[in-house]
């Protein structure tokens, strides 16, 4: 049994379209959809390819799908009444720009997921940490500080996404993988997911950058430039993002 691992699309068509097709050709047995689906430039569009997916697809909820469902549903959170305009602007489009269906569907998404892989064992599928959507670790953060967010989930693997940068470490006796973002990376440009079962992979898709930061730009989408120039064509460091992560961590 082999599932595919994708979280953290943010809408970015181009690359989810990129990564599926490996994913194809992988012979995957079903795909899991870790979360951050939203916000981002190509909303519904990203959506549909999802559904439209020819193996089974389960969902877990992110940090931005929850924002993005809160403000259809006309709901303001402690988070944005508190965020820069720079991070609304992004959810309040997103959300304007789906359907009454595509809010039912948001909302059926659970927090995590368990998947119990033949030849590898039961892997649950959170979007930050087991506890909830938002908690901060990277490969950096000491394991002493993560023992009460993975003791005692008695699994085989935790796989997780939210900060954009893959790594593969061992907590409290867990193998803990992040399986980096398709939409938005932080690193070398590309299209991040993982491949689980028997064996672990940790896979970057190349894509078509230029042709992608094109299609993105032909997009309504209110920060459409900036989106193609720092997530696709040349996104932010992965020594920058650590730093940046590092003051944030578990809080």
């Amino acid at each position: 049994m082999r599932v595919a691992a994708i979280y953290d699309i943010h809408a970015n068509l181009p690359a989810l379209e990129a990564v599926l097709e490996d994913i194809r050709r992988a012979e995957v047995d079903q795909v899991v959809v870790g979360g951050d689906v939203l916000p981002g430039p190509m909303p519904r569009e990203t959506i549909a390819c999802l559904l439209g997916l020819d193996v089974p697809v389960q969902f877990i909820h992110g940090n931005g799908d929850r924002e993005v469902l809160a403000q259809m549903r006309g709901t303001e959170t402690g988070w944005y009444r508190a965020a820069p305009e720079q991070w609304r602007e992004p959810v309040r489009w997103s959300a304007e720009q789906l359907h009454p269906e595509d809010e039912q569907l948001v909302a059926t998404w659970p927090d995590t997921l368990r998947v119990e892989i033949r030849g590898f064992g039961e892997v649950l599928f959170c979007h930050a940490t087991p506890r909830n959507d938002t908690e901060i670790f990277t490969r950096l953060t000491p394991e002493e500080r993560l023992l009460p967010v993975f003791a005692g989930l008695n699994v085989a693997a935790v796989v997780c996404g939210h900060t954009h940068m893959q790594f593969d470490r061992t907590i409290a006796g867990i193998r803990v993988l992040n399986a980096g973002s398709v939409g938005m990376p932080f690193g070398e440009p590309g299209a991040y997911w993982l491949l689980l079962g028997p064996n672990i992979e940790l896979r970057r898709t190349r894509y078509d950058l230029a042709k992608a930061a094109e299609r993105i730009r032909g997009t309504k989408y209110p920060q459409a430039e900036d989106f193609a120039a720092r997530y696709v064509l040349q996104p932010p460091s992965e020594e920058k993002t650590l730093e940046a992560f590092a003051r944030a961590e578990l809080k």
